[in-house]
């Protein structure tokens, strides 16, 4: 009952408005003349220095989903729930130098989105459009994550329902309506301040009062020796390690395609601001596999998931696991920085998709002449929308885990990667090759997410993202991330499509001429200043 939680509910609410209200006045933080452009509102002003944007890639990538559904994950099936620390150490170094160059590209052409640079590097506003499309689809559910963090904690107090997912919304959508993503900037130096708080107190309180690391393991062990599901335990089993490996690959290869981590890129100042952020980075990837044995702690300390319509949501183990072992007073601490931790993400993703949409859109199908100031109006609308689309996505879906919303987004946001993330590589893909590519990997993503059951949960459909390889012919019982299954499809496609049009000598722009010559691969000589510049 939420009158048992009293202490808990009251500093969680007092941190939340606080919070909140640091949004609201962001809004006068390095306050530009006017708001009323996508540069301003939308990116910050281009602005944002090292610490600044430590803290808002930071708690753009490290959300509600490191502290819910990840250690939901391993509550749930084990060791497969550390596949997000893996990944988050592989990223870094693999997506240096293409952000480096993503951000010199769009700084001297002023492109707020990568749809604006698939747009000129291909010379397709079709391409483009597909781009855009893709990115608000895979956001929605990433969003919908956020808010079913804020649920779990809030379930754990004794609040239930979706009324207060609800008023998160209206506080989210308000402050980000004014402030755009100067408040998400502001509000993430809380937000990181409460969760190294919370988890150095977790990892040093938690295992000392149920007797060490070794008792902790054990548990874990004996219930995973238990289940009847055969890919559960403390350890991969050998059907499972090709998927873990891909999964992780997959889900690096994905983060910086998400438009809320190009957002967060293309607000930094200059690209020794990229660089050292890239370098510095994985140190939070230490904190999140300490974030992930919390799953093993919980099961240690015989949590038991709240019970909703009669099933158990796996998503409260967390908040459980705080309510039973910390003080009141801490526990509430410990619900504000999972509650914080998931506006500062929404408040950017919902930015992102919005700056999408207006400007590849809205401004090139339905207003070519809208000016700055219509484009941020359009834009602070649009971004109210898809919170709202994210509040559906909780009632519409219900997945295993909480994490099968960003595992969904994952697959989808990854055929973009041929367009975004080669394309700043090199122009040789044909445009109408790359829409089949991603209409060829999408529609396979898709099918092969509806044919995965969960029967443990008793789902015939979306169950998970590892699809086992007998189902296409093979004599095994590996399975592997669909994700990587399906850009391998677009890629082949985009491919044997681009070496198809190359014979047949079709234009590469859609207004029959060659794609953009100012991005070839040589280089603009504007972005060769900024390259020396940097070094120098």
């Amino acid at each position: 009952m939420a009158r048992d939680h009293l202490t808990e509910i009251i500093i969680f609410a007092v941190l939340f408005l606080l919070v909140s209200g640091m949004g609201f006045v962001a809004a006068r933080w390095r306050r530009p003349d006017s708001m009323h452009s996508l540069d301003e509102w939308g990116l910050g002003g281009r602005s944002f220095g090292s610490w600044v944007t430590w803290f808002l890639i930071g708690g753009d990538l490290y959300t509600a989903y490191t502290f819910v559904a990840v250690p939901a994950l391993v509550f749930g099936a084990g060791a497969a729930g550390f596949f997000a620390v893996p990944y988050t150490i592989v990223v870094y170094p693999l997506v240096f130098l293409v952000l480096i160059k993503l951000w010199s590209v769009s700084h001297v052409h002023g492109f707020v989105t990568p749809a604006d640079f698939v747009r000129a590097r291909f010379g397709s506003p079709t391409l483009a459009l597909v781009i855009a499309i893709t990115g608000i689809v895979a956001t929605m559910p990433y969003i919908a994550l956020q808010l079913v963090g804020i649920e779990a904690v809030l379930k754990a107090m004794g609040v239930n329902g979706h009324w207060p997912i609800i008023i998160a919304f209206v506080i989210l959508a308000a402050y980000t309506y004014q402030s755009g993503l100067r408040a998400p900037a502001l509000i993430a130096f809380v937000k990181d301040v409460l969760i190294y708080l919370v988890i150095i107190v977790a990892v040093l309180y938690i295992p000392a009062k149920l007797g060490g690391w070794g008792d902790i393991f054990d548990a874990a062990k004996a219930k995973f020796d238990k289940s009847p599901a055969p890919g559960d335990g403390i350890t991969i089993a050998g059907s499972g390690q090709l998927n873990y490996a891909m999964l992780a690959l997959g889900s690096a290869m994905a983060l910086f395609l998400y438009p809320h981590s190009i957002t967060g890129v293309l607000a930094s100042k200059n690209r020794n601001v990229i660089k050292r952020n890239m370098a510095a980075l994985p140190a939070y990837s230490f904190v999140l596999g300490l974030i992930a044995l919390l799953g093993y702690m919980a099961i240690a300390a015989g949590v038991k998931p709240v019970t909703t319509d009669g099933k158990p949501d796996t998503n409260t183990v967390v908040p459980l696991l705080f309510d039973h072992m910390f003080p009141d007073w801490f526990a509430g601490v410990a619900f504000a920085a999972v509650g914080i931790g998931a506006l500062v993400p929404a408040a950017i993703m919902s930015i992102a998709a919005a700056n999408l949409f207006t400007r590849n859109i809205y401004k090139e199908y339905i207003r070519r002449d809208a000016d700055a100031k219509e484009e941020a109006t359009v834009s602070k609308l649009v971004s109210l929308i898809v919170k709202a689309g994210a509040v559906v996505c909780i009632l519409a879906l219900d997945p295993e885990f909480s994490i099968d919303l960003q595992l969904i987004g994952g697959v989808i946001i990854l055929q973009t990667l041929p367009a975004v993330g080669l394309g700043l590589l090199t122009r040789w893909f044909h445009r109408g090759a790359l829409i089949a590519g991603w209409a060829a990997g999408m529609a396979a993503g898709l099918w092969m997410l509806y044919r995965i059951p969960n029967p443990v949960k008793g789902k015939e459909h979306f169950g998970g993202s590892a699809y086992p390889l007998s189902d296409l012919g093979l004599d095994t019982k590996t399975t592997v991330y669909v994700g990587m299954l399906a850009l391998a499809v677009n890629v082949v496609v985009a491919v044997a499509g681009t070496l198809v049009f190359r014979a047949a000598k079709l234009a590469d722009g859609e207004d029959g001429t060659r794609a953009a010559d100012y991005l070839a691969d040589e280089g603009d000589p504007r972005v060769k200043d900024l390259e020396l510049e940097a070094s120098t």
